[in-house]
């Protein structure tokens, strides 16, 4: 029994199920039914309160490997009350998961356990067919297709100038992904320029993928947050007579109830001070970002006119009051931006950071958000990313374990995890700061040392980064 649970067993080759499925037919063959009926315990010789006990301990990694011993073992490794003790017992795990796109579009999910620096792939995502509009109001589906496509960003914006014919042509695409309550979703997204309201919903627990409560409406591209132990969705677009039509509605799922609400709509209120009433409808206003911060959803937004677009700033939902309010300007104004008009971000500790990519190679810098002084100030420069242009999503970040994490490619085409120290180096911002330091000095300050540390990589074919996110199970 201890070679079977001990993690430091040589045997680390993957265990064969039939291997496992003969042995114990082997085993039951040799013993009584009288005697197995009256041993039905996970391990005979313990009560099952202590095998879950140890079972608890086990780091998760393994826990495929364990499910093949038996059935039983496979029930208890799945079941909900073995991962409510690993967090009575404080064992529960962060992995970080990461999305990737193949050449021939096809999608994949690969997790990270980022202390023994092991992958692990996960189940495909399902495929969904509906057999006919009439029915579904789309038409035949896979499932790994709506997260995106070799369309860009750009054929859609297009749409919103009368284009029919660039919407026509749009495949599956445009699908966001969010997590809450140690579960994976991925929401909406277009079915030939369809909007989708269907969400699937992705267990660690059970290692399977399901269908949960479809969205209120069609959206792609929106944005997703959570907060309060709910998940959050704004913005994004649907198909509508004209064309693409941008929305400014706004809901939020609570996974304990499975149940879809509304919240309301963003005002988008510099929008509507436009000049012009041509220009109001020239001018499309988006979500271009959201993220969790100070209990509060924060969304950057701008007006878009492809391929030109304007920051308008954004707005802040507030769930205690129920409403929106205008973002603070110095956040608006100086959120960087990503390719296609999008704001990457993410808070760590409750500090929100982002990665301003600049125009060369070699010179993207992490950025923190000063909250009393309304400013982003730079705590990391030189953030070795290889190459910005020859893809829609050159990075990805990551609050893991606590640290800001860059997911990227080199140049061999391996993924990459980096970890950035930036927690000590907010220290000496703050310090450089208050010695009252130009920009200039403060570059100097916080580029001294390499603050890069490479975690985890994987080898890859030429895939692109999609997305990324944390569950702690």
């Amino acid at each position: 029994m201890g070679s079977i649970l001990s993690v430091n067993s040589s045997r680390t080759g993957s265990i064969d199920a039939s291997d496992v499925s003969q042995n114990e037919t082997c085993k039951r063959q040799r013993l009584s039914p009288s005697i197995f009926e009256e041993s039905p315990r996970l391990i005979p010789s313990l009560p099952d309160e202590i095998s879950f006990q140890i079972l608890a301990r086990l780091p998760r990694i393994y826990y495929l490997k364990v499910k093949l011993v038996s059935r039983a073992w496979k029930a208890a490794i799945m079941s909900s009350e073995l991962f409510k003790l690993r967090k009575e017992l404080g064992m529960t795990e962060e992995w970080l998961y990461i999305l990737t796109k193949a050449e021939d579009d096809k999608f994949f999910w690969h997790a990270l356990d980022p202390l023994s620096r092991r992958w692990q792939r996960l189940p495909p995502m399902p495929r969904v067919g509906f057999e006919d509009e009439s029915r579904k109001g789309l038409a035949a589906l896979r499932m790994w297709n709506v997260v995106g496509s070799s369309i860009k960003i750009a054929d859609v914006i297009r749409g919103w100038l009368g284009r029919k014919d660039a919407l026509d042509r749009l495949s599956f695409c445009g699908s966001s992904i969010g997590t809450v309550d140690g579960c994976l979703y991925v929401l909406g997204g277009f079915s030939r320029a369809l909007a989708m309201t269907q969400v699937w919903r992705y267990d660690p627990v059970i290692n399977a993928w399901s269908e949960v409560s479809p969205m209120s409406i069609g959206r792609a591209y929106c944005k997703t947050s959570i907060l309060n132990n709910k998940l959050y969705v704004v913005g994004g677009v649907t198909r509508s007579h004209g064309g693409l039509t941008p929305l400014q509605s706004a809901e939020v799922f609570d996974p304990r109830t499975g149940i879809w609400s509304q919240i309301p709509s963003m005002p988008f209120s510099k929008a509507q001070v436009l000049p012009t009433a041509f220009l109001a409808d020239l001018l499309k206003p988006i979500a271009t970002g959201m993220t969790s911060y100070r209990g509060r959803l924060f969304v950057p937004q701008s007006l878009y006119f492809w391929p030109f677009f304007v920051d308008v700033g954004g707005e802040v939902y507030d769930p205690e009051v129920n409403t929106w309010v205008e973002m603070p300007v110095g956040m608006g104004e100086g959120w960087p931006v990503r390719q296609a008009g999008t704001k990457l971000s993410v808070t760590v500790e409750g500090e929100l950071y982002a990665i301003d990519p600049s125009t060369a190679l070699d010179s993207a810098k992490i950025k923190v958000y000063d909250y009393q002084d309304d400013t982003w100030k730079i705590v990391v420069g030189d953030v070795p990313i290889a190459d910005f242009t020859d893809t829609e999503s050159p990075y990805l970040l990551a609050g893991l374990l606590g640290k800001l994490h860059v997911v990227t490619k080199d140049a061999n085409h391996n993924i990459a995890v980096l970890q950035a120290d930036v927690q000590n180096r907010f220290a000496s911002l703050a310090s450089a700061s208050s010695s009252s330091l130009d920009d200039s000095l403060n570059e100097h300050v916080v580029s001294e040392t390499n603050p890069w540390k490479i975690i985890a990589t994987r080898n890859t074919r030429s895939v692109e980064l999609v997305s990324c996110q944390t569950l702690d199970i």
